[in-house]
């Protein structure tokens, strides 16, 4: 079993269950967590398509504490939105783009085809690999996390 708090554990297997024919993949800190990394999470990260993101919240209206919504800042643009599950916050973002160095937006992440499943208590949960992790970050000029990412991924590979 990851070294993961009990609380984020039953947000996991909640999305897992109410989810399970949207393409979603588990992304950030608690995504790192669940593979032993050494980082202790705030939130859920949720990456998906830009229609899966407004599924997510249609699905846990209850839930629903920003609303999706299409936002664009100078490295990043998506949709938007969170839920509060179990008192842990849930980020959703749909469609996902990140600015190239020319200006242009890559297009969005294929959340499907770059996937793999991790087991969290019976549950099958969709994450990225910690290398596509890595080189994400290293784009968003985070070096220290994608140099410790790589690390993991090499140290899981061997």
């Amino acid at each position: 079993m990851p070294n993961l708090d009990p609380q984020f554990q039953a947000v996991l297997r909640t999305l897992a269950k109410r989810l399970d024919d949207v393409e979603w993949a588990l992304t950030g800190s608690t995504a790192f967590a669940l593979r032993d990394v050494p980082l202790e999470p705030n939130d859920v990260d949720v990456q998906t398509t830009e229609d899966g993101a407004y599924e997510i919240a249609d699905r846990f209206q209850e839930a629903v504490v920003d609303p999706v919504s299409f936002e664009e800042s100078d490295r990043i643009r998506s949709h938007f939105g969170a839920l509060e599950l179990r008192g842990i916050r849930v980020e959703i973002m749909g469609a996902l783009q990140k600015r190239e160095p020319d200006g242009t937006w890559e297009p969005p992440v294929d959340v499907a085809a770059r996937r793999a499943w991790i087991d969290v208590d019976g549950s099958r949960i969709p994450a990225f690999p910690l290398e596509y992790e890595a080189r994400a970050y290293e784009r968003l000029g985070r070096t220290d996390r994608a140099e410790l990412l790589r690390e993991w991924a090499e140290a899981d590979a061997n």
